[in-house]
């Protein structure tokens, strides 16, 4: 599964929704109360998730989250890899070995692994995305030493042949066919993101460039794998009805034994170009509805000057496009009628710098021209007005309560911190956000605001209907 930045926040959300346990929401709701009352008087909150981490000789980390409301686990192996640490020429072999990682090992054959997850009533996939590829199964506890025999085996035992290989991908090369070649949203996002990066590897697609993809080789795929699946470059992360020492003494078990790669650094060309005006218009055949975004190139947890960057524009962006309350929205889809749908999104999680998105989309009969100077003005009226107290903290408690009811989920844990821990975040820092951003204040919102929305250093992209057939 393909995972771009642009989906980070809704797989969350996603993650969250899934797999609620029952008699939670009191639970969680009594979670909320105190760790807003405790940012209030200025005392230590619990924390959101209680996790224990610990790591094994093999330098793998184990974080456990308890959650003991069902006899259900789920089990997941982030690896400290994704599309943009794949080889110049290279584009798209690390979701191509995502594919591959279900195609057998030295004991099991190609379909195995899957067939005897569902055997046992259990459900897995994975995805890849530009930092990070990660494994998941979610499964009943009596069932957890199975998954981590399984996984264990293919961290460091994957095994295929040519026709394996060569056959996968081609249902890559027709992944990307059907969702990218015929998909002008996709076609859309990658000319956005060619010219936002320009020369850094967040550029590439994460299925990979048509003629890169093709050419790729099993020996390829072994090299990467080699090269950066290893228990000490991968988390492991389990949430559900466990302790840690059952935990340890299972992770003991199945992982410890396997040997360590050969270390491994991330070397990227971090260097930003220059600020441009930057303007992507594409028409399309297929298009019936337009489409309008613009693309800031903003700071990580990894590029900020400080973390307090990030968090500023994380309620910045909440207060943009925070649903049906954010500004874009009640004033462009509510009270001005111009648009069908207008938001914002940041995820601050990324190795190297990361986005904030503006879009919109216009009702039947509005231009781009109308679109975007409305975009512009409620933008423009943020920078000049300023917001009220009120606005941020109501903001905050939002986003507070999001992070504190992800808890009543049984993956929603595991995909936090997993994400978090692959991108260089702390377990720490993903225990106490909502106190961090408690501390975010309306000085903290404007100043991000007016140092990252500046349209000399954005990218804007238009998708219309048009073109040749």
């Amino acid at each position: 599964m393909v995972l771009s930045k642009l989906f980070l926040k809704s797989l969350v959300v996603a993650a969250v929704a899934v797999l609620v346990l029952p008699a939670g929401g009191v639970q969680a709701q009594t979670a909320l109360q105190t760790q807003i009352q405790a940012s209030r008087i200025g005392v230590e909150a619990p924390k959101v998730y209680n996790a224990s981490t610990f790591t094994l000789d093999n330098g793998l980390q184990v974080v456990v989250v308890e959650n003991h409301r069902m006899p259900v686990v789920s089990h997941m192996v982030w690896y400290k890899v994704g599309a943009a640490d794949e080889p110049p020429g290279q584009s798209g072999l690390a979701h191509l070995l995502e594919h591959m990682m279900f195609k057998g090992t030295e004991t099991l054959k190609p379909g195995e692994f899957s067939a005897l997850v569902a055997r046992n009533g259990g459900r897995e996939n994975a995805f890849t995305s530009s930092d990070y590829t990660a494994y998941f199964q979610n499964i009943a506890v009596d069932r957890l030493p199975l998954v981590m025999k399984l996984e264990a085996d293919r961290m460091r035992n994957l095994a295929f042949d040519e026709k394996e290989f060569l056959t996968e991908r081609d249902v890559v090369i027709q992944e990307r066919l059907m969702r990218t070649e015929n998909e002008p949203d996709a076609q859309l996002y990658e000319r956005a993101s060619m010219a936002l990066w320009v020369n850094h590897p967040y550029r590439n697609p994460i299925v990979g460039w048509m003629d890169e993809l093709s050419a790729l080789t099993r020996q390829n795929a072994l090299d990467f794998y080699k090269k950066w699946y290893a228990p000490d470059n991968a988390i492991l992360v389990i949430s559900g009805d466990v302790t840690v020492d059952q935990v340890r003494n299972l992770a003991e078990t199945y992982y410890g034994s396997l040997s360590r790669g050969p270390g491994v650094q991330r070397l990227r060309n971090r260097q930003a170009p220059p600020d441009a005006v930057v303007r992507v218009d594409m028409a399309h055949p297929n298009v019936t509805q337009l489409r309008w975004g613009r693309r800031y190139r903003v700071p990580s947890i990894n590029t900020a000057p400080a973390r307090q960057d990030t968090l500023a524009l994380s309620v910045l962006s909440d207060i943009l496009g925070g649903g049906q309350l954010g500004r874009l929205y009640r004033d462009l889809v509510i009270k001005r009628k111009l648009a069908v749908d207008a938001g914002a999104s940041y995820d601050s999680l990324a190795v190297d710098d990361g986005v904030f998105d503006i879009y919109a989309m216009p009702r039947p009969g509005v231009s781009v021209a109308e679109l975007e100077k409305a975009v512009d003005e409620v933008v423009q009226g943020l920078l000049r007005d300023g917001l009220t107290v009120a606005e941020v903290e109501d903001v905050k408690t939002r986003m507070q309560a999001g992070a504190i009811y992800a808890r009543d989920s049984l993956q929603g844990p595991a995909y936090r911190i997993g994400m978090a821990l692959s991108v260089g975040d702390t377990l720490e820092s993903v225990e106490t956000w909502p106190q961090q951003i408690a501390g975010v204040g309306r000085d903290d919102v404007m100043k991000a605001a007016r140092t990252w929305l500046r349209d000399q250093a954005a990218v804007t992209a238009v998708l219309k209907p048009g073109g040749r057939s």
